[in-house]
């Protein structure tokens, strides 16, 4: 039986730290109710934006929420009227009454590469599924944008009913090589599914960005000494 673990959660804590960050007591069935409101809030009022993923980060002070998006200008908006408009209503969300102070604030971070990124590569697929492009061409041309991006491996699955047939079936298509149980392997996965006439069709993203190395390791190990060898004595025998 194979037993499948989510890539990220495998590395956390390792080479990736956690997307909320706070410290509670007996809050914090509270606080992890809150923070999983205001990320599906997010997600589907900023569905359009190119969103890969969210930070929350709460001090006893101030609650800081940082988007990491592909298109920073479709979150601020003209004049920085979108962002005004999203802290109103996350501050509606985390306060009980009109009257409350509560210090928000609100990050946008541009992915430097969008092709590296799987949520992004993930949303790409999702909305040429939903358009009735080919699934197979769909694949192609992921993977060649995650190459020519520098990628050193890439693995797409994509489940359902494809093209409209009417047995389900899986398909996937892979390129380099994705160090699955490797700690320092940078490993982005995402997952989800596009809605279409003929049901859901499962999207599954794999992308390998190389290898991660902590610098004080680096340098540890690049200004150690070669181990010396001794020379063993030679007996002779009787």
């Amino acid at each position: 039986m194979g037993q499948k673990v989510h890539p990220k959660i495998f590395r956390t804590g390792v080479i990736y730290g956690w997307d909320s960050k706070w410290f509670a007591g007996r809050d914090f069935p509270k606080l992890l109710r809150e923070d999983q409101k205001i990320k599906v809030y997010l997600r589907e009022k900023l569905k359009d934006a190119s969103l890969d993923r969210i930070e929350i980060d709460r001090t006893p002070r101030a609650v800081t929420i940082t988007l990491h998006t592909g298109r920073p200008g479709a979150i601020i908006g003209k004049g920085g009227t979108g962002i005004e408009d999203l802290k109103k209503a996350l501050r509606g969300m985390l306060t009980k009454k009109p009257t409350d102070k509560l210090n928000l604030n609100l990050n946008v971070v541009e992915v430097a590469n969008p092709a590296l990124a799987a949520n992004l590569v993930l949303q790409s697929m999702i909305a040429d599924i939903e358009k009735r492009m080919p699934f197979r061409r769909v694949l192609k041309q992921n993977i060649d944008r995650v190459q020519k991006a520098g990628g050193k491996g890439v693995k797409l699955a994509i489940g359902g009913r494809l093209n409209g047939a009417e047995i389900a079936r899986r398909e996937k298509l892979a390129w380099g090589s994705i160090p699955l149980q490797n700690l320092r392997a940078d490993i982005d996965f995402a997952s989800g599914f596009a809605r279409t006439l003929y049901g859901t069709i499962g999207i599954k993203v794999w992308i390998y960005r190389g290898e991660i190395f902590g610098a004080d390791k680096k340098a540890a190990v690049a200004a150690a000494p070669a181990p010396e060898r001794r020379a063993r004595p030679i007996r002779a025998h009787r």
